[in-house]
């Protein structure tokens, strides 16, 4: 039988072995070995193996995430051969796809494993062809206005991107006369636009074509030099710890990672929180001219030279953080209040209207640490459907207007980052519904008065009425990421509070495995996707629930829970990276609680 001894007011465990299968959190003492143990989840701000390229190389091309990359390019051994080898990353092995049209090494990129751009580059002079990757096929396309080679890249996808520096040895780059050009691609085009302060070769890029981040290069000396870019000029920051050239980044404008480069052949990893870099724990191979993907706590660094300079096919994978799974407090609201919507990320959130006793068209956002005010909505009102994947670009739609009448809206608001438009209204005034997409790619389904199935379509423009759900339900959560595929879950049915989720694929909704505790007023992730989700909370009365499910595409999984009970709050980000605000339990609360990522890392630690 299970017995407890008191450590300082906390029941411990006694037993006789380790459990099987402990939970995170859970503390006991091993009257066999005589210790105190726990078990904890962590990150560790770590890189870790994982799998091999088929080919060794170096100054290859790099797009994607930690599970879905995509390297491309890049020379080989001594007599150091250009390739047009692509491969695809699934998270733990590396396979080849249809090759590049043109062989090349030391180029920009930039995008996704779907939707890729490769410029510039060299072989045997420099280059400036351009490639586009759809998925499946690379296809030529107008070329940069200056050829090009060691320049970085950044960018969403193959419609937007920015070349960044550079050299053209031809043109005098070798004899250290480097670019500080800057060229935007609109989808079609190569514009030039703002000059770099620093003009450099060999540096690294971050972000989107709106939104970067420039650092490192150089020749002899490397530079520690960083630059953002606002979407028309850069400006200097704080440089890097690490002097140096020929390294790799990945992440965003605000949270970036800068691993590897020379001289000499370093290992040294950097972390920018969007103000300064921050040495953090080093790669297992010291390498430069490699490959980077992913964001600042999922990255991926793979191939590259290491010296003495041979080629690699090493992979490694970036997993930081704090405990993972867990939800922690962070920056309170300045308004108290529920029924509240919200959109973007966790790092860069919008909440907007909701009760704080009176209907409010209140507006804040937030930085990752702090919510600020901003300018109001047009419209107060309560129990609005939202879409938008940033803070700088929200639909709001619907809603609950203000006492004594408390009328159902049709009003659409639009919000560009600074202030709230009236846009074309619903269909029919809804209240208490789902919604998910974005500002030009939109979805709203269930909801009120009374309770309906009912879904409308926003095209950037219009709101069209489309396919019912199954079921017809209000207060329900919802995510995805446009108008062609989302996830609507929980809610309240006719027949009490319900469990159910469909699935939908741009025509219809189908009924696929439930939520594993009956609820409405629980959040949907604004960024997840109708293949990866995140809920949380919500309430079936007089009960309220901090309970949170993952949605894996097939299941939902219960994961760690909200510190609070709480219901009717905004919530934004993915299901791995996310951020509640608001809500009530019944009183309302105006805390805001983040969600970390699953780590690969799993330690069991022991402390006397």
């Amino acid at each position: 039988m299970t017995t407890y001894k008191e450590i300082n007011g906390t029941d411990i465990t006694v037993v006789s072995s380790d459990p099987s299968n402990p939970v995170t959190g859970e503390v006991w003492y091993n009257t066999t070995t005589q210790k105190l143990k726990g078990y904890q989840q962590v990150l560790g701000n770590a890189w870790s193996t994982g799998g091999n390229l088929n080919t060794a190389r170096q100054a290859l091309g790099n797009a994607g995430t930690q599970t879905a990359a995509l390297g491309f390019g890049g020379s080989t051994d001594p007599p150091f051969t250009r390739v047009a080898i692509t491969e695809q990353y699934d998270g733990s092995s590396w396979t080849e796809v249809n090759d590049l049209n043109q062989a090349r090494d030391e180029a920009g990129s930039n995008g996704t494993q779907t939707s890729a751009l490769f410029y510039g580059g060299f072989n045997p002079g420099a280059l400036a062809n351009t490639e586009s990757w759809n998925g499946t096929n690379w296809t030529a396309v107008n070329t940069l206005n200056a050829a090009r080679t060691r320049l970085a890249g950044a960018g969403a996808d193959n419609t937007s991107a920015l070349a960044i520096g550079g050299d053209n040895p031809a043109g005098g780059g070798s004899s250290g006369e480097y670019f500080n050009q800057t060229e935007i691609w609109n989808g079609t085009n190569w514009t030039e636009t703002g000059n770099l302060n620093t003009a450099r070769r060999f540096l690294a890029g971050a972000g989107i074509a709106t939104a970067a981040l420039a650092f490192g290069g150089g020749a002899a000396p490397a530079t520690g030099n960083t630059e953002v870019w606002n979407g028309s000029a850069w400006f200097e920051v704080n440089d890097l710890n690490t002097a140096r050239n020929q390294l790799a980044g990945a992440g965003t404008q605000t949270a970036a990672l800068a691993f590897g480069g020379t001289p000499p052949f370093t290992a040294a990893t950097e972390s920018w929180n969007g103000s300064q870099w921050t040495e953090t724990n080093d790669l297992n191979i010291a390498r430069s001219i490699l490959g980077g993907a992913g964001t600042s706590t999922t990255a991926l660094a793979f191939g590259g030279s290491f010296n003495p300079p041979a080629r690699t096919s090493a992979t490694e994978e970036w997993n930081a953080g704090i405990s993972v799974g867990a939800w922690v407090t962070g920056g309170s609201l300045n308004a108290v209040r529920s029924a509240n919507s919200g959109s973007g990320t966790q790092t860069a959130a919008l909440t907007f209207g909701g009760t704080t006793g009176t209907f409010t068209t209140a507006t804040e956002v937030y930085n990752g640490t702090a919510w600020a005010e901003v300018n109001d909505m047009n419209l107060a009102r309560a129990g609005m459907g939202s879409a938008g994947d940033t803070n700088t670009a929200a639909l709001g739609f619907g809603g609950e207007g203000a006492p004594p009448s408390y009328t159902v809206a049709t009003q659409t608001e639009l919000w560009n980052g600074y202030v709230w438009t009236e846009v074309n209204d619903l269909n029919v005034a809804n209240k208490n519904q789902g919604g998910a997409g974005t500002t030009s790619s939109g979805l709203e389904f269930g909801g009120g008065p009374g309770i309906v199935a009912t879904c409308e379509s926003w095209n950037g423009t219009n709101w069209t009425e489309v396919g019912d759900l199954n079921t017809a339900v209000s207060q329900l959560g919802g995510c995805g990421a446009s108008n062609t595929a989302a996830l609507a879950f929980g809610g309240s049915d006719p027949s009490g509070d319900t469990a159910g989720t469909e699935l939908w694929n741009g025509s219809n909704w189908t009924e696929v495995n439930n939520i594993n505790t009956a609820r409405r007023g629980l959040t949907g992730n604004r960024i997840g996707s109708s293949t990866s989700a995140l809920l949380a909370g919500g309430a079936s009365p007089p009960v309220f629930f901090n309970n949170t499910e993952s949605w894996n595409g097939t299941n939902w999984i219960t994961v760690n829970d909200l510190p609070v009970t709480v219901g009717s709050m905004s919530a934004n980000g993915s299901s791995t990276n996310a951020i509640t605000a608001g809500g009530g339990t019944p009183s309302r609360i105006s805390s805001a609680f983040e969600w970390y990522s699953d780590g690969k890392l799993t330690e069991t630690f022991t402390t006397s």
